[in-house]
């Protein structure tokens, strides 16, 4: 079989005279790049449909993988610079530096697939790609755009999705560091003072409190600056990052509050799509070289810091300045009311302007209404203790990278440290903040109505432990109902609309390693019952279940549909590959199944699924799955083989024509 891993395809017809679109009669030698957000199947389809289109066509490509199991296929210099044009059917961000001064045309790997032909007619017409944002930078057609419909859309597109998803990554870390090491010195060398939890100035404890601000003060700038980074590389880094600092810290502006994370979101995508336009402004060759280094950090940082400190900042503070006042004229009103309002607002933003505002309205009033701080002390716990719960609840949902996060939020909520549960709201806002905010008026509304009181700025349980909390029972029943609340509501939404997050590697061993025989009579259904996606994936998992390694189906079904709701399987071609990475499996399950009349996937292409290929592989094991579904991509792009498995009368012909994957 010929696939993406043959250098260069055969050279057409005899002495290289076919018709070759764009070519003048003669051969092209093309490379090409095709990557998918998810780096699965669609990477693989897209490069084996142009490979084989290029050799019918009497064409030369050579085309490089980037998929979640790694780069594979590597393009060398000699290849591009011995390549007549570049086509990169790609929807995340692919490095064209190496590309200069050649014809690049980009597109969304979903045009890999359906129109290879078009592509290859189209590049030599694709304007040459300069380094350093000179004329000629090429457009994002297409399916991928970051200028696009789909990226313009909001974050539900795929390279806003990927980019924000970037920026958190980065971030939790830093979250995760500098909030245990808040922790740590809190209860290793701290007690309640007249203004909070004190620890010992000049002590070993201040250090390590001190180290562990640092990692917060490094957060939000880190998440900007990542996110812009993912939108438009390096040169964004730097706009990225000081725009992000400059929403943490509001004093240019003249916010006690700053913007918060969710201004930090902001400042990171304006930075991108700031250096996304700059890049595009034609400019002198001689300038060309200090575009990236200096003229586009410096330009882009200087708009986006004084649109930021002239434009957003003003009007930041004083809506919140006005609000502080607003609250001043709630405080007699009944408890349950005013609780129900700070819980809100403490769990809104955690640790943003909103949070800020009922928390400092709160630590003004402690000498003559320690209830009000009585009410914020419960709810400030309430995020990361209900996330870090969440993870625990339904693991599933969550990529590893988060449940690791989630162990640290609950120890950052004992400590009532709120922005625990920051790195799980930036990366599904939508979801996780109602989640928040739902279980923070229940803190507030229950120690609002029982007259919790607080004698110091601060909450958490910590603080009840260390004696600073009036009616300390209803205190802590208060933070648990909370807790739950935020808890059940986040894996609620999560399962409802999708919770998992793509995830990033040697190469695919041959297709027998791959399947090592998994593929049985037991595994396999000649025809679907179901007539609708999520129909399928259940009668899909009882496929799973049968053919042994499945420990609750009922948990594999959920994480089947969470991944389907995260992003499609649908390949296009009437394939489609539902799977995930669950502990609902102790060993790496395949099945397959057919549909006559086909269920509609999702596919870029819009053709119904017919050849259904279920995978399911357990957390924390190696990247089997994936070199399971690159296999299968690249071999479901053969007509014959399709053909060959829909004509398979009954389960024993479907075994024998899945042997060819061996």
């Amino acid at each position: 079989m010929t696939g993406p891993a043959d250098s260069w395809g055969s050279s057409g017809s005899p002495g290289g005279t076919a018709e070759c679109p764009g070519g003048g009669g003669q051969p092209l030698r093309l490379v090409a790049v095709t990557a998918c957000p998810t780096g699965i199947a669609h990477t693989y389809m897209a490069a084996e449909k142009l490979v084989r289109t290029a050799e019918a066509l009497g064409h030369r490509v050579s085309v490089e993988t980037q998929g979640s199991i790694g780069t594979e296929n590597v393009l060398t210099a000699d290849e591009i610079a011995a390549a007549d044009g570049v086509i990169v059917a790609a929807d995340k961000d692919v490095d064209l530096a190496r590309f200069d001064g050649k014809r690049v045309l980009v597109t969304g790997v979903a045009e890999g697939i359906r129109r290879p032909e078009e592509l290859i007619r189209r590049v030599l017409d694709a304007p040459v790609h300069r380094v350093a944002g000179g004329a000629g930078l090429p457009d994002r057609e297409r399916g991928g755009g970051l200028l696009g419909p789909s990226f313009l859309g909001g974050a539900v597109g795929a390279a806003g999705y990927r980019a924000l998803m970037n920026g958190v990554s980065y971030m939790i870390p830093f979250v995760v560091t500098g909030g245990l090491l808040i922790a740590v010195s809190l209860a290793l060398g701290g007690h309640t003072g007249p203004h909070g939890l004190v620890i010992p100035a000049g002590s070993f404890w201040e250090h390590v409190h001190r180290i562990g601000e640092i990692g917060f003060a490094l957060m939000l700038p880190v998440l900007s600056g990542y996110i812009a980074y993912a939108l438009a590389d390096r040169p964004a880094l730097v706009p990225g990052m000081i725009g992000g600092w400059l929403a943490n810290d509001g004093s240019l502006y003249g916010s006690r509050s700053g913007a918060g994370f969710l201004g930090a979101i902001v400042t990171g995508f304006l930075a991108g799509w700031l250096v996304l336009a700059i890049r595009r402004v034609p400019v002198w060759r001689s300038l060309r070289p200090v575009m990236p280094i200096i003229v586009i950090p410096v330009l882009a940082t200087s708009v986006l810091g004084l649109f930021f400190v002239y434009a957003l900042g003003g009007p930041i503070a004083w809506v919140f300045d006005h609000l502080t006042d607003g609250l001043a004229g709630l405080a007699g009103a009944g408890a349950a009311v005013l609780g129900v309002l700070l819980g809100l607002m403490i769990t809104f933003d955690m640790g943003g302007p909103v949070n800020k505002t009922a928390f400092l309205f709160a630590a003004g009033l402690i000498s003559r209404s320690p209830e009000v701080m009585g009410v914020c002390a419960a709810a400030i716990p309430v995020p990361p203790l209900g996330q870090g719960l969440a993870t625990l609840l339904r693991r599933a949902l969550f990529r590893a990278q988060e449940r690791e996060a989630g162990l640290a939020a609950l120890v950052m909520g004992f400590f009532g440290i709120t922005e625990g549960a920051i790195p799980f709201a930036a990366a599904r806002p939508a979801r996780v903040i109602p989640a928040n905010m739902l279980g923070g008026a229940v803190a507030g509304a229950v120690a609002g109505v029982a007259g919790v009181t607080d004698a110091v700025p601060h909450g958490g349980p910590v603080v009840a432990v260390l004696g600073a909390v009036g009616g300390v029972p209803v205190f802590f029943v208060a933070v648990a109902l909370g807790a739950v609340v935020t808890a059940l509501a986040t894996v609620s939404l999560m399962a409802l609309g999708g919770g998992v997050s793509p995830g990033p590697a040697a190469p695919p061993p041959a297709g027998g390693a791959a399947l090592g025989g998994r593929l049985t009579g037991r595994s396999v259904r000649p025809w679907l019952v179901a007539r609708r996606k999520e129909e399928a994936v259940r009668e899909l998992a009882e496929l799973l279940a049968a053919g042994g390694g499945v420990r609750d189906g009922s948990a594999l079904v959920a994480a089947l549909l969470a991944r389907e709701a995260q992003g499609g399987t649908g390949a296009g071609e009437g394939v489609a590959f539902p799977h995930a990475r669950t502990d609902a499996v102790s060993a790496p399950v395949v099945a397959f199944a057919r549909s006559a009349a086909g269920v509609e996937w999702g596919a870029a292409d819009g053709v119904p699924a017919r050849l259904l290929f279920a995978v399911a592989v357990p957390e924390g094991g190696d990247d089997e799955h994936l070199r399971i579904l690159a296999l299968l991509a690249r071999r479901l792009m053969d007509p014959g083989f399709r053909e060959r498995l829909l004509a398979a009368p009954d389960t024993p012909a479907i075994l024998r024509v899945l042997v060819e994957l061996r």
